[in-house]
């Protein structure tokens, strides 16, 4: 919730459907960023505050009121102290000397146009200062971490059996890997050990399993769930644990995966290039219209063809979709169906469950609306970043002819040097990213996609090369 940092009561608010971060499937609640000693973060360029519990509320805030993207947000160690200082910079010299300036709806009338203003880490001092965030909080997690070490006035109980623990804390985190074979790792990569086991403890005190996350009706079918499955462990996909493990504080700007995932390439290009025991994983996508997944296309479209009336290779056959026309076709419906909203009347519901009900009630899932309402440049980018559904699209042509690429509506941007060498560096992280893994074909969309839901385009050339490089991770 805002607040005014001045006098007056805090401004009218207005709702817009914006989608700050690229989502995933299957789709979860996201965590909430931890306060630290002051509640509130001010807007850089007003009055307006915000609980820094609540600083998507303020991001976007900025992008709507302001017109400012800033990128990587979740790499910055103190977002605070980081938006403090750019408050105090932007007073003090023009928006234009920090920012890439991004123009769009070019093709409209000038009173109509937008730029927006984007700051990232090319820029010198701003890659310094998120830098210097990054090395304080190293030194202060380092700090703790060490005191930890040498703690013997540690005390706790176990979480599995109820036995007290005074000491040093690896006396009970080594009891729990020995006795209850629950091992959250080494006592030395663990900081904040106090309060990780309360976030611990407060899951099972909930009836949840640590692994799963299934809530279950008693403490005794919990117990039974986790020996038998083998889930005396936690699930290193919980971003909640991170900040309880030193290896996501070592390196700015990479977590403990990207980390991780280095080490490995290091290994794998010692080792001879033998790929003779290589075996292809299936790839799982997943069902536009509700949870279902499937290892191949083919049943995946009978899966939407049987049980929701929409036969997909069919609309591609009789409306002639190319590649692309269908990378925009999945993308928008997936949009609608994120909104709870129907693709052909545009009611929108509670659930996506009444959406779905709706829709095949009415057979407004078997038909597509007007072409124009889909075929539009902001679908090239992906709703879901981890959507293999893209993945899977194909056509006769892999290639755009110089007639095909006519067709592609193109919005001017200005770039830049700062800016093209940005996205230069994003598509290269891209492509190290999908050389293991092919997540999305169409991973590579910019940051602006996930800050504001008028998606921008890029000029023909640049567009162009992106899709070379996708087919790479096709």
């Amino acid at each position: 919730m805002a607040a005014s940092c001045g006098a007056g009561g805090p401004p009218a608010r207005r709702d817009t459907e914006c989608i700050l971060e690229p989502l995933s499937l299957p789709e979860s609640p996201g965590g909430v960023a931890a306060v630290e000693s002051s509640p509130y973060v001010p807007c850089i360029f007003c009055k307006e505050c915000y609980l820094l519990a609540e600083q998507n509320q303020l991001l976007k805030h900025m992008i709507i009121e302001h017109k400012l993207v800033i990128a990587d947000v979740k790499l910055v160690a103190d977002f605070r102290r980081y938006i403090l200082y750019w408050k105090k910079r932007f007073a003090e010299q023009p928006i234009t000397d920090f920012c890439s300036v991004i123009r769009t709806n070019s093709e409209a009338p000038l009173e109509e146009q937008d730029n927006y203003f984007l700051l990232c880490d090319v820029l010198p001092e701003d890659r310094l200062l998120r830098e210097q965030l990054q090395q304080k909080r190293l030194r202060e997690i380092l700090e703790q971490q060490q005191r930890e070490r040498y703690d013997i006035s540690f005390h706790s109980t176990c979480m599995f059996c109820d036995q007290e623990f005074t000491g040093n804390r690896s006396v009970l985190l080594n009891h729990m890997a020995r006795e209850h074979a629950f091992n959250i790792g080494l006592p030395d990569n663990i900081v904040n050990c106090y309060e990780f086991l309360a976030v611990l403890q407060e899951k099972l005190d909930n009836l949840q399993c640590l692994y799963c996350e299934k809530v279950f009706r008693d403490k005794n079918t919990l117990k039974d769930h986790m020996r038998k499955k083998q889930h005396r462990r936690i699930n290193a996909k919980n971003k909640e644990y991170d900040k309880f493990y030193i290896i996501n504080y070592l390196e700015f700007g990479k977590s403990w995966e990207e980390v991780q995932s280095e080490d490995d390439r290091e290994l794998l290009d010692n080792l001879e290039e033998d790929w003779s025991d290589w075996e292809e994983h299936p790839v799982c996508a997943v069902c536009l219209f509700c949870e279902q997944q499937a290892d191949t296309t083919e049943k995946l479209y009978l899966h939407m063809q049987k049980s929701h009336g929409f036969d997909f290779p069919k609309i591609k056959s009789e409306h002639g979709l190319n590649f692309y026309q269908q990378v925009k076709l999945v993308n928008f419906i997936r949009r609608e169906i994120h909104h709870c909203r129907c693709y052909n009347c545009q009611e929108k519901f509670q659930s996506k469950g009444g959406l779905i009900s709706h829709m095949e009630e009415t057979e407004h899932i078997t038909f597509l609306p007007a072409r124009s309402t889909w075929d539009q440049p902001q679908y090239y980018f992906p709703t879901y970043e981890n959507d293999t559904l893209l993945c899977t699209l194909s056509d006769s042509e892999d290639l755009i002819t110089e007639d095909q690429s006519e067709d592609i509506p193109v919005v001017v941007v200005i770039f830049t040097d700062r800016i093209s060498d940005y996205i230069a560096k994003k598509v290269q992280g891209a492509l190290l990213h999908h050389r293991k893994e092919k997540h999305t074909a169409l991973y590579l969309h910019l940051l602006l996609q996930r800050a504001h839901e008028q998606t921008l385009t890029t000029p023909a050339a640049f567009l162009s090369r992106v899709f070379q490089l996708v087919s790479l991770l096709r």
